[in-house]
């Protein structure tokens, strides 16, 4: 059992903590959530006894041993999976004795230790968590320098889990994870033996991996039972009581007071105004609960091209003559909003640095309109931002002859304030960074936005902020990300990259999720089981599902989506007509037939987008029952 009793800290002058406590059951697994900059982050430092408290204790099973990912894996010449077994630090110590033990007593009880501890089971357990942090079999058998910063985290996440600590404290794990790692993930950590605290603002994750949620907020620690959406619903009752408690006792104390200033100087009444003093003296004050300032993302309007914005007929692309990608029939109008899946390494990133013009199709043929403007986020792109300058510094230089006031609206559209402004972006909060390089993205209005885990770093008020403003934004959208909710709640079409093909999704998230998490072999057998039981599926009773509020927010949301893609389709289709029946155009042959292949695939869209319409409202009826 942890117990955190009364704990005050500080630091550089903010309080963090103040009297705060929590008690948190052996075993659970549980959420840390709070604002950016709450201090959830120091909370760990505290538990690690990297920090010294000012006042209160933290209390520990003796012995208990306390783990977290190392903050780099140094890029040395140690393979993967050696770098992973050295962090079981008994076994590796007693593996490099038996190699020079001469005493026959010491050998035996090195040997019987080895056992007692599984250590020659280790390398198979090694190798099964680089796998599903997305390692191939030949890859965790390479040095630790032939990988990037972010993959060599993973490697740290995985020496972690590897080694099993009693206390198993994970910051934002899944900020260096993609979509399959972000679930493999949400699974291990639901099988794990002990105690799991960990700092995350990914909802999906922390409805499914935790049994309970503590929020740090005021200074103070509070712990709620269940996953991230009950904590939400019981905060929100909470404060709905705090409120009206705190407006009867305002009214209660107005009053009493009006009593006393009535009457205080009445001899008669002075007994009763005095009596109603010490009524007001011993009456403790209920505040009502502060108000988050509102967490905000404007992105600029941009104009209307006719559809398509992007075509691509038998287009392939890849690197240094090697094809990556191949046979790529796609088409991307300025409404779309697109979900990449697929498993790490085959293809989403080349893809999308196709999209961006990053790279040159290798054959086929892709098509842009001529004024297509694009927006590229990733998260690479947060690291290339000078940290010695200020956001305004950087938005003055991508602006030039824009100046202060108008500069500094733009900042605060991302919900970067004065403050933000002009502060060094090296002294910035990793949320606020992000903001940043999607403001100067997004400069432009350009018509099609790729954003590569756009939320790495937002807190979940900032997720929630970017979902409304995805929504109400007029140009496409391409999407990578693990975070479920937010592609769940943006994308309205979904395409799988898998062996260098792209293609579309027919199913739904909820149904990509489950494959995953049962894996390649599972996912073919389900495949050839529903392909050969389809009718007895169909004949099949199943119990009707529930549907949850946010789900079923999220159907009217594609429904509405839907209709009004519908209306632009429809509107544009009347232009094209009332344009064909011009009998002038017809004088100039190959502009008439320009116009009528744009017509025809006006009225292509127009299908298509009256199938995703009527399956949309199909959902939407079904949920609603």
């Amino acid at each position: 059992m942890l117990k955190i009793h009364d704990i005050t800290y500080s630091v550089e002058g903010r309080t963090l903590f103040e009297n705060a406590s929590v008690t948190i059951p052996t075993g659970h697994k549980i959420g840390i959530v709070g604002r950016n900059g709450a201090g959830k982050s120091t909370l760990f430092k505290l538990l690690r006894g990297e920090l010294v408290l000012e006042t209160g204790s933290i209390e520990l099973p003796s012995r208990a041993k306390i783990g977290g990912v190392a903050q780099e894996v140094p890029g040395n010449e140690v393979s993967l999976i050696n770098t992973v077994l050295a962090e079981d630090k008994e076994r590796d110590a007693l593996m490099k004795e038996s190699e020079s033990a001469t005493d026959p007593m010491r050998i035996a009880e090195i040997q019987t230790r080895l056992a007692d501890i599984d250590a020659w089971s280790a390398e198979g357990r090694a190798a099964a968590l680089l796998r599903g942090l997305g390692f191939t079999e030949e890859e965790i058998h390479m040095p630790c320098s032939e990988f990037s910063g972010g993959w060599r985290m993973r490697v740290a996440l995985a020496g972690v889990l590897f080694s099993q600590p009693d206390f198993l404290l994970l910051d934002e794990p899944t900020n260096y994870l993609d979509l399959e790692g972000a679930l493999w993930l949400e699974s291990y950590l639901g099988r794990y033996p002990h105690t799991v605290l960990l700092i995350s603002h990914d909802r999906a994750l922390l409805n499914r991996a935790v049994n309970g949620i503590v929020h740090l907020e005021s200074k103070k620690l509070t712990l709620y039972a269940g996953g991230y959406d009950d904590f939400a619903k019981t905060r929100a009752a909470k404060r709905a009581v705090q409120a009206a408690a705190a407006k009867k006792q305002d009214a209660a104390r107005e009053h009493l007071q009006s009593f006393v200033d009535r009457f205080k100087a009445k001899a008669s009444k002075a007994k009763q105004a005095q009596s109603r003093v010490k009524m007001l003296e011993k009456m403790d004050k209920i505040t009502a609960p502060e108000d988050a300032a509102r967490v905000v993302f404007t992105f600029p309007e941009p104009e209307e091209l006719s559809p398509p914005i992007i075509n691509m007929e038998g287009a392939s692309v890849g690197y240094d003559g090697k094809q990556i990608l191949g046979n790529l029939d796609l088409r991307i109008d300025q409404d779309d909003r697109i979900a990449l899946l697929g498993r790490n390494g085959e293809g989403k990133s080349t893809l999308s640095k196709l999209l961006s013009k990053a790279l040159d199709p290798m054959g086929g043929r892709l098509n842009r309109h001529n004024k297509l403007r694009i927006g590229f986020f990733a998260q690479h792109q947060v690291e290339e931002l000078d940290f010695s300058e200020t956001p305004l510094q950087h938005l003055t230089a991508a602006m030039p002859g824009v100046f202060g006031p108008k500069l500094r609206a733009k900042l605060a559209s991302f919900g970067l304030g004065a403050d933000q402004a002009d502060t060094q972006v090296g002294r910035l909060s990793g949320g606020q960074k992000a903001r940043l390089s999607l403001l100067l993205a997004t400069l432009d209005a350009p018509h099609l936005l790729i954003l590569d885990e756009p939320t790495n770093h937002l807190d979940i008020e900032s997720r929630e902020a970017l979902v409304e403003a995805l929504t109400a934004y007029t140009g496409a959208v391409i999407l990578v990300s693990h975070d479920m909710h937010l592609l769940s709640l943006v994308a309205d079409r979904l395409w799988l990259v898998k062996d260098g093909r792209v293609s579309p999704y027919e199913d739904d998230l909820d149904t990509y999720r489950k494959l995953l998490m049962q894996g390649d072999e599972k996912t073919k057998i389900d495949k050839n089981v529903r392909a050969k039981s389809k009718s007895k599926e169909k004949a099949a009773v199943k119990p009707a599902k529930v549907y949850s509020r946010d789900e079923i927010l999220a159907l009217r949301s594609e429904a509405r989506k839907c209709e009004q893609r519908m209306a632009k389709i429809n509107e544009m289709a009347e232009k094209l007509e009332t344009k064909l029946a011009d009998p002038a155009l017809y004088d100039d042959k190959p502009s008439a037939v320009m116009w009528q292949k744009k017509y025809n695939e006006v009225c292509d869209a127009k299908n298509r987008a009256e199938d995703l319409w009527m399956q949309a409202l199909e959902k939407l009826e079904k949920a609603e029952k």
